[in-house]
């Protein structure tokens, strides 16, 4: 071996059926499908059939009723949430209830590690603000049922539908960290509750899926769009990185921010934050052109993700709990593709250490 690559760069680790991630041309395939086929149009229960189609041969026809059984079933571990767990942060606790699942291989744990982040998230978000958790309801869809969770009211058509759009938007996404963590784990033989642990890690990082909280800080303190510009130029002149701008693939604008953009057009109580966002983003976007002419930095899914999560009653602290929620559906079926023909994954790596002095 005569290289290595920093972070991977460019490395392929793996064939894959599942996404393909277009970062120069602004595009996001899902099995053949691409991003505005799905986002708006379907419902991550769909999502989930496109995914696992193929990899679970004893996934049950009715993906809805399945899934609805399975977060009644999950559901039983919340008796678990205790003063320690709710001392941490919503993904830290959620994902110590996701470790008490049972491991396996197969499509009835695959069910209920879909049904835990939603289940799990909405008990810890409530219990931490000293609610009692809410029962899912198995009859329901599953975005609609994750607010009523939440919220303990039911949802409106229109919040359900938008949930719906960002949890199909972030479902898959290529070989990003989380998904590539799940798959190493998946490929030892451990256990989908294991790779899904493994996911849910590497996705609470601030790098990853840590970062669509702090858009709404940035958005607070602004508070008007007249303060926009002198807020981001004081932000670039420390160095801070400016959230929801900027993708490791996406070398243009991020298709999953349109996505959710519209979605979040659907919420008309929403419309006076929304353009105000929209204003703060211009301002974003034309200082960063300024002072980075050589870097192409677009608004990536991390903005309008933070403004519709906002908008759907769920606190900055849970955001990427929600992300999980969606991308969970993406670690289990590449969890299972690396199952049908992956080998263990065992990267090389290059020795730059001190070697042993040779005996006098």
């Amino acid at each position: 071996m005569t290289g290595t690559s920093d972070g991977l760069e460019g490395v392929v680790a793996a064939e894959t059926v599942l996404s393909e991630v277009d970062g120069a041309n602004g595009r996001l395939i899902i099995r053949g499908r691409s991003l505005d086929e799905l986002a708006g149009r379907t419902t991550f229960e769909d999502a989930v059939g496109l995914l696992f189609g193929g990899f679970y041969p004893d996934l049950p026809a009715d993906i809805p009723a399945a899934l609805g059984a399975a977060r009644v079933e999950v559901f039983a571990e919340v008796a678990a949430l205790d003063t320690g767990l709710l001392d941490r942060t919503p993904i830290e606790a959620m994902r110590a209830l996701t470790a008490r699942l049972a491991d396996g291989d197969d499509a009835q744990v695959a069910l209920r590690l879909l049904a835990a982040p939603a289940v799990f998230t909405a008990a810890v978000v409530r219990a931490q603000a000293g609610e009692a958790p809410v029962a899912p309801d198995a009859a329901m869809r599953h975005s609609a049922d994750i607010l009523r969770m939440l919220r303990g009211t039911p949802a409106t058509k229109a919040e359900a539908d938008a949930l719906d759009t960002y949890l199909v938007t972030v479902c898959d996404h290529g070989l990003n960290a989380s998904t590539f963590a799940a798959r190493v784990v998946a490929s030892t033989r451990a256990g989908l509750t294991s790779a899904v642990l493994a996911g849910i890690s590497a996705l609470k990082g601030p790098l990853h899926g840590g970062a669509p909280g702090p858009v709404i800080e940035m958005l607070d303190e602004i508070g008007e769009p007249g303060n926009a510009r002198a807020w981001i130029e004081a932000a670039l002149a420390r160095g801070d990185r400016l959230m929801g701008f900027g993708h490791r693939i996406y070398k243009v604008r991020d298709p999953r921010a349109d996505a959710l953009k519209t979605a979040v057009r659907w919420l008309d109580a929403r419309q006076g934050r929304l353009e105000f966002a929209e204003a703060v983003e211009a301002a974003a976007l034309a200082i960063l052109r300024e002072h980075k002419p050589n870097r192409s930095l677009e608004t990536n899914v991390e903005f309008y993700t933070a403004l519709l999560l906002e908008a759907l009653d769920f606190p900055p602290s849970a955001f990427t709990c929600v992300f999980a929620m969606g991308r969970v559906a993406g670690w289990l079926a590449h969890a299972r593709e690396q199952l049908s023909g992956g080998r263990l994954i065992r990267p090389a790596s290059v020795y730059v250490g001190p070697m042993p002095q040779k005996a006098a």
